[in-house]
């Protein structure tokens, strides 16, 4: 477990689509370092779309000397497309991953690749390689918008920890009330691996709102409110975006949470900002 004086601090970055964009990435990137993080995350497209983006990404963030765990989703793949991605990865000396099942890209129907659902993709992994990787898999304190209802929705979670998952990250919330319950409803069932909170800096109004009708985050009423009283003041609303999470981080370390895993966007600013008001 994490000792609670330092909390376990890691970003996720997702691959950048042209030269440029990765320029700018790996100067948010060293940015970033200043915080200390124990690793990074790196995304994975729908399908498989961006595989060779993750692992390029995966390389540039090692060859800056942070840890990197590149997702990795059994949606569209075989079992010996994974087999020859982890055995890519251990090669390079790659020590954790973050195994998801990941989404269907649009066009694509019914449930593709040969294993279904994250459990499986947990499984397959600790099959194939042993203890070589430490595997992160995604919790939904506010339950996944395609459960069945949240004690199926946390079924599944323990699942995933029951078939080697070391750690979680969770997606990301604005009521830490909804984190603390998922917590102790999964302790209860007998989780002991640590939880971290997935922390979504606000940055843009109309694009939080579009990621939280994806992914099924509530944003609370007062939030939204004053999002929308801010309109196009974008300073206003990363200022008002870097108190209200900034706060809700220092709730979270407070009472017990081992760490904190930032949705970057690619971009520091906010990151850094909240990081700074912390004071870690």
């Amino acid at each position: 477990m994490t000792d609670t004086k330092t909390p376990a601090l890691s970003l996720e970055f997702f691959p950048p689509r042209d030269i440029a964009a990765q320029e700018r990435l790996v100067r948010a990137a060293k940015q970033m370092l200043a915080m200390h993080p124990r690793y990074v995350s790196v995304t994975f497209g729908a399908g498989g779309s961006t595989r060779e983006g993750t692992a390029g990404t995966v390389r540039i963030m090692r060859n800056l000397g942070v840890a990197a765990a590149p997702h990795l989703s059994c949606v569209g793949a075989t079992r010996e497309d994974l087999r020859g991605i982890l055995r890519a990865y251990r090669e390079e000396g790659v020590k954790q991953v973050v195994a998801l099942r990941g989404d269907l890209p649009s066009g694509m129907g019914g449930d593709a690749g040969e294993l279904r659902y994250a459990r499986d993709l947990v499984a397959f992994i600790r099959e194939e390689t042993g203890d070589w990787f430490h595997i992160e898999v995604a919790a939904y304190p506010e339950t996944h918008p395609q459960a069945e209802s949240p004690s199926v929705d946390l079924d599944h979670f323990v699942d995933k920890v029951q078939a080697g998952a070391d750690s979680a990250i969770t997606q990301y919330f604005f009521n830490p009330d909804a984190y603390f319950d998922f917590v102790d409803r999964a302790r209860a069932k007998g989780v002991t691996v640590p939880i971290v909170p997935g922390i979504m800096p606000i940055t843009n109004h109309s694009q939080l709102v579009r990621f939280s009708q994806m992914c099924g985050a509530e944003i609370p009423r007062w939030i939204r409110m004053r999002l929308a009283e801010f309109g196009d003041d974008k300073a206003s609303i990363r200022s008002f975006g870097v108190d209200v999470v900034s706060d809700l981080c220092r709730r979270l370390l407070d009472q017990g949470a081992p760490g904190l895993h930032f949705y970057t966007l690619n971009n520091a600013d906010a990151p850094m900002a909240i990081w700074k008001n912390l004071d870690l």
